[in-house]
């Protein structure tokens, strides 16, 4: 949960963007005026700051410009119904993670949101311990979290290349942990000590993504390969990039191989670029759908990033870490996790990946009770299918955790039932007679009312 600062002096759509907000769960203020804004701001700065272009005494921009200047470490959303390229390029070069044009969707705003507060995780200390793609921290690959195999694979990997300046290509799931790989080749590069700069190719019209990449007449502070100078660039989903600028990135990927090719390369252009894909790029390439070219330049060096249910081992780690992450931030001891809970986290498939795992983690720690988290803390999704062994361990059942014992007893009874008809050849006489019930019983309990009735009715 974070704390989000919003300026809007139109009260519906402050009303309706403060909803959305505290639907995720998120502490809000909402305020019409600068004035407020400023006093608000001053007083407690937020995680997150939400501010509308035009607000009468003083613009969206002048907020922007006063909280890049006295609170750097508060992120950044900018909103306007009078858009333009220009004013949204400035508005990120001050710090601003987004550019919002009204009329918006909801859901828009709130994967801005989320992305924001996501990404104002990068400013935390190196030594923390690297979490995943969600929580963008800067750390060293030592401090990958991960025992599997296939995460070793990776660490291997990253020792490896991580000073070659090829382009590399990360796939994988959405929330796998395709950003913190990037980060780690970074950090463990010649590199390190440069910036390193994250674009999301989904988050920015085209217009927009097309100055942020190759500059516009109107942009100030040059692109984001010129404000990396001679660090790291990751282009996250680069499978939404349009073909026009698929084309412009391959010309000028192109022009900087031959420019470091024959010494011509300045050492601040000198930007190394990690590219990520939430889809196949070579299946988008069969289809038509991703140039041929670029595929092949941005994919010198592949890195497939593993989702979190085929590295089970990792899953107890990273939900210790999120426990004691949390604790942090609430002043609290680290909870501890009882066995069962332990089960239940290691058998769920994580659709979500990494970043459901530590949704999963915080709203346990809201609900344990007594510094241990329980199978009821965790989210019922969770816990609702679980796997159990019999002493034999030769037969596997799973259980629907959460539902009602009237049904799970009915289901596993008719269950029973019709494995005893098969037995018996589908005869329903033999069937009741093992089962010691009546005929009359064993249809009721099929569900078969008609025949039942014709039966009873003689």
């Amino acid at each position: 949960m974070a704390r989000i600062l919003i300026i809007d002096d139109d009260a519906a759509i402050l009303n309706l963007m403060t909803k959305a907000c505290r639907q995720q769960g998120h502490e809000v203020d909402a305020v019409l005026t600068s004035n407020e804004a400023l006093q608000s701001l001053d007083a407690s700065p937020p995680d997150l700051m939400i501010v509308d272009l035009i607000l009468g005494e003083k613009s969206g921009m002048d907020i922007i410009r006063y909280a890049h200047e006295k609170h750097p470490d508060v992120q950044l959303i900018m909103v306007t119904g009078q858009g333009s390229v220009e004013i949204a390029v400035e508005a990120m070069r001050l710090g601003a993670f987004d550019y919002l044009a009204k009329p918006f969707e909801v859901t828009d705003l709130q994967k801005a949101v989320a992305l924001a507060i996501q990404q104002r995780g990068a400013e935390t200390p190196a030594e923390r311990t690297l979490i995943p793609d969600s929580s963008d921290i800067t750390l060293s690959p030592k401090s990958l979290i991960g025992e599997s195999p296939k995460m070793k694979e990776i660490f291997s990997v990253i020792d490896k290349i991580a000073n070659i300046s090829v382009p590399i290509l990360l796939e994988g799931e959405f929330g796998c942990g395709k950003q913190m790989v990037a980060r780690s080749i970074h950090n463990a590069s010649e590199r390190k000590d440069a910036p390193f700069k994250v674009l999301q190719c989904s988050a920015l019209p085209e217009d927009l993504l097309e100055s942020e990449l190759f500059g516009s007449s109107g942009s100030r502070g040059g692109t984001i390969f010129d404000r990396a100078m001679g660090g790291t660039v990751l282009l996250e989903e680069i499978h939404v990039l349009p073909l026009r600028l698929q084309s412009k990135l391959d010309r000028f990927l192109e022009e900087t191989s031959a420019h470091r090719s024959n010494g011509s390369l300045p050492p601040a252009k000198d930007v190394r670029l990690v590219i990520s894909s939430a889809t196949p790029l070579e299946t988008m390439v069969a289809d038509g759908k991703f140039r041929e070219d670029l595929y092949y330049k941005i994919s010198v060096i592949p890195i497939p990033v593993p989702p979190l249910r085929s590295r089970k081992e990792d899953i107890i780690l990273l939900a210790e870490y999120f426990l004691k992450q949390f604790a942090e931030q609430t002043g609290r001891p680290v909870p501890e996790i009882d066995k069962y809970s332990q089960r239940l986290l290691e058998h769920y498939n994580w659709p979500g990946n990494v970043g459901e795992l530590q949704n999963a983690i915080e709203r346990a720690c809201a609900f344990s009770e007594k510094n241990r988290i329980r199978p009821v803390d965790l989210p019922p999704k969770v816990a609702q299918k679980v796997e159990i062994t019999d002493d034999d361990e030769r037969t596997t059942h799973h259980l629907p955790i959460g539902s009602k014992l009237a049904g799970y007893i009915k289901k596993q009874e008719k269950l029973f039932i019709r494995e005893t008809l098969k037995y018996n050849s589908g005869s329903r006489e033999r069937a009741a007679s093992m089962l010691g019930i009546s005929i009359a019983t064993l249809y009721r309990k099929m569900g078969m009312k008609l025949e039942r009735e014709k039966l009873l009715n003689g």
